[in-house]
């Protein structure tokens, strides 16, 4: 089993700086676990003391039921892809992929036949007998995955390893890594992946579940479609989604036909479910929350719709993000590009938000009031 279990992590350097604020955070035997947030998080410091490249200063981490705060990272039944490949230039693909096996007295058949095996699984035979500056990019980071499968972990850990990478790469490498996760687990074999990145489409495509970041701290732990649908905080909500979540500052307001959230001179209303997850206890100054996905046209006759002034559109091929001005407030709203084209002749087009999927947040703290 290759359970890895974070208790009250912290994190203090000299001079007293807090990096890392009681981590709790529990990873399952073979599921693939995405830390994301923004630089200076501290995810990059959580993986180096998941790996034993950074000294603990508070809690514990267990990998298997093993406790490992004062093992040395080969000790840990880890393997880490950093950022940089960290390939020995000096040797070729194959001794890379060799090299640590023959440190730990692997017999030489043995080493052979798991290069073999790592070679056919990422498709880098051709590359065996290259030196790492003949690689391009995506072959040294297949290389460098290699290098940590070839060990057969308990716990692969991975440092933002398709930064270096440009779009078309990382997309292809993205695949790539969950492809080989899904065999791993589907032979039976240890894969649990710790992921760090600050990129949340690789979190959102990769991720069984993710664990979004703030100064040390974690905002919340889900699986993408949860992080997407039910943030819990205003930081989730806003960092979460693309383009992100419109946040505006509103009122909360009650009647007898439900609750509805004024901004100027717009004034919101929420429909049924919204109606009933609104706390009891919510305050009057709220943020609105609302995806730019979560907009449609209006028809004349709609007594819902928002009236939106146009301002600068994105034009994006099968959509288009239009940035709007409603109530006085900025939007961004996706709509499909024929559509919006005809009803925005004018400089101005009527929207019809989906009241059913508008967010609440107390803006004091941050809080999601509308998932109770």
């Amino acid at each position: 089993m290759a359970q890895l279990s974070i208790r009250n992590l912290e994190k203090t350097y000299g001079g007293g700086f807090k990096a890392v604020h009681g981590v709790d955070l529990e990873v399952a035997d073979g599921e693939f676990m995405v830390l994301v947030g923004p630089s200076g998080c501290a995810k990059s410091t959580t993986l180096r003391m998941i790996a034993g490249l950074e000294t603990i200063s508070g809690g514990h981490i267990s990998i298997g039921g093993k406790v490992v705060n004062n093992l040395a990272p080969g000790d840990r039944g880890i393997a880490m892809v950093f950022q940089n490949y960290a390939l020995y230039p000096h040797m070729k693909v194959r001794k890379n992929l060799s090299f640590g096996l023959k440190l730990a007295g692997e017999k030489k058949a043995e080493i052979e036949r798991r290069v073999a095996e790592v070679a056919e699984v990422l498709e880098i035979e051709p590359l065996l007998d290259r030196l790492p500056r003949q690689l391009s990019g995506g072959q040294a980071q297949r290389v460098a995955l290699g290098r940590a499968l070839i060990k057969k972990p308990e716990v692969f850990l991975f440092d933002e390893p398709l930064s270096n990478l440009d779009a078309k790469l990382r997309a292809s490498m993205r695949v790539r890594i969950t492809e080989l996760h899904r065999r791993l687990k589907a032979q039976g074999r240890s894969s649990t992946v710790v992921y760090v990145t600050h990129d949340q489409v690789e979190a959102m495509t990769m991720g069984d579940r993710i664990c979004v970041m703030k100064e040390g701290r974690i905002m919340q732990v889900a699986d993408p479609a949860t992080l997407y649908e039910r943030p819990e905080n205003l930081f989730v909500a806003g960092f979460i989604g693309m383009p992100e979540m419109n946040l505006v500052e509103a009122r909360l307001e009650r009647g007898p036909e439900g609750h509805a959230l004024r901004f100027g001179d717009q004034v919101l209303r929420l429909g049924p479910e919204q109606n009933a997850r609104i706390a009891a206890n919510a305050p009057e100054e709220v943020t609105l929350g609302l995806r730019p996905q979560h907009f449609r046209l209006a028809g004349p006759d709609d007594s819902h719709a928002l009236e939106a002034q146009v301002g600068k559109v994105d034009f994006l091929g099968h959509e288009v993000d239009a940035h709007v001005t409603i109530g006085g407030a900025k939007f961004t709203v996706v709509l499909p590009v024929e559509l919006f084209r005809e009803a925005s002749r004018g400089g101005s087009i009527r929207l019809r938000a989906d009241e059913n999927r508008v967010h609440v947040f107390d803006r004091a703290s941050g809080a999601n009031v509308s998932l109770a």
